[in-house]
Parts: structure tokens; sequence; C-alpha cells
């Protein structure tokens, strides 16, 4: 059974989904790592401009395998359990940065329960539609356990603010899709039926602009997250228009395009 699945929609948008509905798309390491080595091939496709995440079935990604089966990683033979379990927490690290470093804006279509790991990874992506149905939880808290795993206590604050994300990481509480909605964790909410088409239009969109123009925008987005000083982010989003600006003619075709009411055809 492939656990991990890609569809082409539309031409541009790649959407991939965790295929395991029966343990609600749970953060198992046969699931994690062909996850992750997928996300890695389409971040070198030049034909995918927008890449779509979602869960099948009725969850997102349920977080921590509680099945009980011994897990399933690579290259760790001889090893004690103290760096097995090292190794175990870097390939999922692996995986959130993954994300984060993708050529490519990544979408996560929130289908149902994004829950501890899981709420990491819809984190991880640069936009998060969500279903009616769907919720989010830091879960960690709720097992005995921190709730700050694979960069939530990084991420969540930076979404959300910090006082929301540390009542929501200390109680261990459920945030519906409404209350998502309301503090900015979701970029929107749909219908069931409609939240992986959703989140393909805006890959569509993203698709229609300069890639250079979107590539550089999601790396200075996230590196405003980490900047040290207004002044020296400025430098570097300055740098990155003038690069796109000064090498290729799309400013001169947007000008043309709006003046011939069309829509603007970027060559970069």
């Amino acid at each position: 059974m492939d656990f991990v699945l890609i569809d082409r929609p539309v031409p541009d948008v790649a959407v991939v989904t965790l295929n395991r509905p029966e343990r609600m798309n749970s953060m198992a390491f046969e699931v994690m790592i062909p996850l992750r080595d997928t996300l890695r091939a389409l971040s070198d496709d030049t034909t995918v401009r927008a890449v779509v995440l979602t869960g099948a079935g009725d969850g997102f990604c349920s977080g921590a395998d509680q099945s009980g089966d011994v897990p399933d990683v690579p290259h760790i033979d001889g090893l004690t359990t103290p760096t097995i379990a090292l190794r175990m927490m870097e390939l999922l690290d692996d995986l959130i940065t993954t994300l984060r470093g993708m050529h490519q804006p990544v979408i996560a279509a929130v289908n149902g329960a994004a829950i501890g790991g899981g709420l990491c990874l819809a984190l991880a992506c640069d936009i998060r539609v969500a279903a009616t149905g769907a919720y989010f939880r830091a879960a960690g808290i709720n097992n005995g356990l921190s709730a700050s795993e694979l960069g939530l206590s990084y991420l969540l604050p930076r979404a959300i603010g910090s006082s929301r994300a540390f009542e929501i990481m200390l109680t261990g509480r459920d945030v519906d899709a409404a209350e998502a909605d309301r503090i900015g964790l979701v970029s929107t909410v749909v219908d069931e039926a409609d939240v992986v088409a959703e989140a393909v239009r805006y890959g569509q969109t993203i698709a229609g602009w300069s890639r250079p123009g979107i590539e550089l925008t999601k790396r200075t987005l996230w590196a405003g997250l980490d900047a040290s000083s207004l002044t020296s982010h400025m430098h570097a989003e300055g740098i990155g228009q003038l690069f796109i600006r000064l090498l290729t003619g799309n400013f001169q075709e947007a000008v043309k395009a709006r003046k011939q009411k069309r829509p603007a055809a970027f060559t970069d």
C-alpha cells in the first residue's frame, strides 16, 4: 500500500495525500519517511509551482503513532535506545524543515484532526485552509509530556501570538475551525468536500505569478520571522526586489498588461 499519494489535478499544482486513514494518518515512520522524500522530489520538480498537503479519510494527521508497532527506522543497527531516539527525532525534525525549505509554497488542506505533530505539519506549511470539521490540538501536554515538539513552540506563537499560543499549549484544549479562522491560524474555512479544491485554487493563483517572485516572497516571509531587526530585514527584501527588477522584464510586462487590460505573462 502506498502511504503517500501524489495527484496533479491541474497544471502546476501537486496534491500530496497522507494515505493511512485507518490510523488517522499518524506519524509512523513508514509514512513520514516517504512523505519527506516525496516533498524533496517535488521541491526539485520544475513543473510544480505549488504543493497541497492533506490527509485521506477524516483526519489530516493525528500526530504520534500510538499503534504499539515497533517503529520502522532505517540505519539504526547496533545503536542503543538513546541514540535511536535521537535519530527518530532528527528524522521528524527533517520533515518540518523540508516543508519550510521547499521552493514552492505549500498549502495545508486540513480536512480533520491536526493533533500534536500533525499540528506541527500544518504550521510548517505556508498557508492553511481548514474544513468546517477540522480541529487543532497541541497534544503533548495531554499525554503527560511537553507540548513543545517539532518546532511547535516556535511556529505557533508566530502564527497566532504568544498569549494565545501559551494558553492553547498549556491547557491542551482543542481549537475548532471557527476559532482557528478567528485567531489567524488558518486563512479560510470551507465545507469538508471543498477543502482540497480550495487549497488547489490558492495554488493556481500562486502559479500565475513570477516564479522567482514567489520563491523570494516565501523566503523573505520566513526570514522575517527570524529577523533580528527591521533594518537588516529591509536590506534583504530590497536585494531580492532589485534582483528580479533588474534581471527580468517582469515589471515592464506587468505595466503593459495593465494598460492592455489582459493577464500578465511573466517569462522571468
